[in-house]
């Protein structure tokens, strides 16, 4: 396995280390006769180094141990595993977008001490959304009747439940 951007990690190797010409080519994968052409190029290169401490794909202690004993040679630092926790949004079809405001009227009438903020994560809405609907200025507030939100799909009878919960402990 090679390091990300060999030649740029080659060049950074050959002006900041000791290094042998063959332990750079082994590490980067690159043939040893460029990895001369990457050092005997005069002037600036036009590829910039790329330092692997930096970018945690060496130890300084490697690259003492290699620069000791040429018969050694460098090993990629293995890279944490990360796990990546993606956020689930909510897809709402187009055709069910019209029933949010109906959804948001059945809540403030039923539970009037919701937050916006609650029924924001509820339902996935703006607070302008609920807003208007509780003013009555939606644009379309005549035609607004109250749907339970777990009926129209846009919450599970869990999620509400435990809105209701909460909302129920940050009322008193």
């Amino acid at each position: 396995m090679s390091p990300l951007m060999p030649k740029a990690t080659a060049i950074w190797l050959i002006e900041n280390t000791a290094l042998t010409f063959e332990q750079i080519s082994d590490f980067c994968d690159i043939h040893i006769l460029e990895i001369q052409a990457l050092a005997d190029h005069d002037g600036p290169s036009p590829i910039l180094g790329l330092d692997p401490i930096a970018s945690s794909q060496l130890t300084l202690e490697e690259i003492k141990k290699c620069e000791e004993d040429s018969s050694r040679s460098l090993k990629l630092k293995e890279a944490p595993e990360y796990k990546i926790s993606k956020k689930k949004v909510k897809y709402t079809p187009l055709a069910k977008r019209q029933d949010r405001p109906d959804a948001i009227a059945w809540i403030v009438k039923y539970y009037p001490h919701f937050t916006d903020n609650m029924i924001m994560k509820l339902l996935s809405t703006t607070k302008k959304t609920i807003e208007t609907v509780r003013l009555k200025t939606h644009k379309n507030s005549i035609n607004i009747k109250p749907k339970n939100p777990v009926l129209v799909g846009f919450c599970t009878q869990e999620e509400l439940d435990k809105a209701v919960i909460q909302a129920e402990k940050y009322k008193k």
